[in-house]
């Protein structure tokens, strides 16, 4: 039963995993005011799942650069030299004088690794959409299973709690940034193994970071945090925050 139980939750958590894209796509869209958002979706997704919030900054008044990257295929430091590079150099051939962030659960990890490693001269500020800054026990009790890997792939394993963990590689975040906490859970399975209250991926505490501007939590789920009205008004509230 116990089997039963991890393989059906190893599924889950990469369902959507045939709509992940197998290379780097770049939806771009022009400034009005001269700043870009870079949006990266979440492990196993696509750029689709960030279009409303794409759309929403857009109104605002920013270019967005909404981008697929083969998030089940590569790890983050790989991602971090390919699309992320790759997004950058677009929005500073567009003319970015300030270059933000805006990532959902993976995406905002990767965004959180290339601010900490390699970050462009126009960096802006970073709003995290349901993030593992701490890990995922989800992860811990998932990974050394084969139909995990092969779901989610090898950034997909480094979202752990362990030592080895991307989350405990990384230093505290010292861009302005916006964390973005979901508390209500559609996957049980999941919920199950993370400490509540959870977004049924992560718990809300290991959402947190050092460095942080600010924590906020919103009622919501991890799949759908970014579609959220509240959640996509309180992006473009920071990011327009001087």
């Amino acid at each position: 039963m116990r089997s039963l139980f991890l393989i059906l939750s190893a599924c889950f958590l990469g369902l959507v995993c045939a709509c992940s894209p197998s290379a780097t796509t770049h939806q771009l869209t022009p400034a009005k005011n001269g700043e870009y958002v870079i949006l990266l979706h979440g492990l196993a997704r696509s750029p689709k799942s960030m279009e409303p919030l794409a759309k929403e900054l857009q109104a605002a008044g920013y270019g967005t650069c909404n981008t697929g990257y083969p998030s089940t295929k590569n790890t983050v430091e790989e991602l971090s030299k390919t699309s992320m590079h790759e997004a950058i150099d677009r929005c500073q051939k567009m003319g970015a004088r300030k270059i933000h962030f805006v990532g959902h659960s993976m995406g905002a990890m990767l965004a959180r690794y290339q601010l900490a490693n390699d970050p462009p001269p126009e960096a802006g500020k970073l709003v995290q959409l349901a993030p593992p800054n701490q890990g995922s026990e989800v992860v811990d009790r998932l990974w050394e299973w084969p139909i995990f890997l092969l779901i989610n792939g090898p950034a997909g394993v480094s979202l752990g709690t362990g030592t080895d963990s991307l989350a405990a590689k990384l230093p505290p975040v010292t861009h302005p940034t916006l964390v973005v906490a979901g508390y209500c859970s559609i996957n049980p399975l999941n919920s199950r193994m993370i400490p509540r209250p959870d977004d049924g991926k992560v718990s809300v505490e290991k959402t947190k970071v050092e460095g942080m501007s600010r924590h906020i939590l919103i009622k919501t789920s991890h799949p759908m945090i970014m579609r959220n009205p509240r959640v996509m008004k309180e992006a473009v509230s920071f990011l327009r925050r001087k």
